[in-house]
């Protein structure tokens, strides 16, 4: 069954998410970008939180390292970091480019290596907006990745829809989840995306500006709409 996650920035927000019916619960900071990280103590804060106040089951957590350029050493020091906070799931984005240098996804993979085979789950986030090698999802898989997610990284309203056609979107479904992964879709989604979405098939879909006031991702969240979507899935 496809599970709800809904990405907070506090306790508080977690406290909402969990009474309204949340699967995951992301961590992060919509005011720092794409996948703007939140500061360590504050995740570790919030696992902590999440860990003793699941109603039936523990439910997971994720975060993400932030916004970072994909330099090997940089990446690993920073999943290093995250996974002290003992958060079950760590993101990371696979941007295109900073400062007009173009990322070097394998050598980032190849140093994550080490870290997966010690049992650490890693997410690789994909953007909507780009074009990857064809032979990146395996290459995802090799490097020992728990899942692949695709999500926007222009956060202007458009969402996966505007860039795949459904056919699309589910090749893309099947491709990673015929390589064990998990599959996740997010990004700028809100209830009217849920029915075409749920045709995928994803293992989970994520939720921010969706479910906070006026849509609006740096807004607080509203526990009415978290109900709403949980409902229709």
């Amino acid at each position: 069954m496809t599970q709800l996650l809904i990405s907070v920035t506090t306790i508080k927000e977690a406290q909402i998410a969990l009474e309204n019916g949340a699967d995951f619960i992301d961590l992060k900071d919509p005011s720092k970008g794409a996948l703007g990280a939140l500061p360590l103590s504050r995740i570790g804060e919030i696992v902590t939180f999440v860990s003793a106040n699941g109603e039936n089951e523990r439910k997971l957590t994720s975060a993400t390292i932030g916004d970072l350029p994909m330099e090997p050493q940089l990446i690993l020091e920073q999943v290093v970091a995250l996974a002290k906070t003992k958060v079950d799931i760590i993101k990371i984005g696979f941007f295109k480019e900073f400062d007009g240098k173009f990322s070097d996804y394998q050598s980032c993979l190849d140093s994550l290596k080490a870290i997966t085979q010690t049992g650490v789950k890693l997410i690789a986030v994909l953007f909507a907006e780009y074009e990857y090698p064809a032979s990146l999802i395996l290459a995802i898989k090799n490097a020992g990745f728990y899942g692949v997610m695709l999500d926007t990284v222009d956060k202007n309203g458009a969402t996966f829809l505007d860039y795949f056609s459904p056919e699309k979107i589910k090749k893309l479904a099947e491709n990673v989840q015929a390589q064990g992964l998990l599959f996740g879709l997010a990004g700028s989604l809100n209830i009217q995306h849920v029915a075409i979405v749920k045709k995928v098939n994803p293992d989970y879909i994520g939720f921010r500006g969706g479910v906070c006031a006026d849509n609006q991702r740096k807004s607080g969240l509203d526990a009415e709409k978290i109900r709403v979507i949980r409902k229709v899935m």
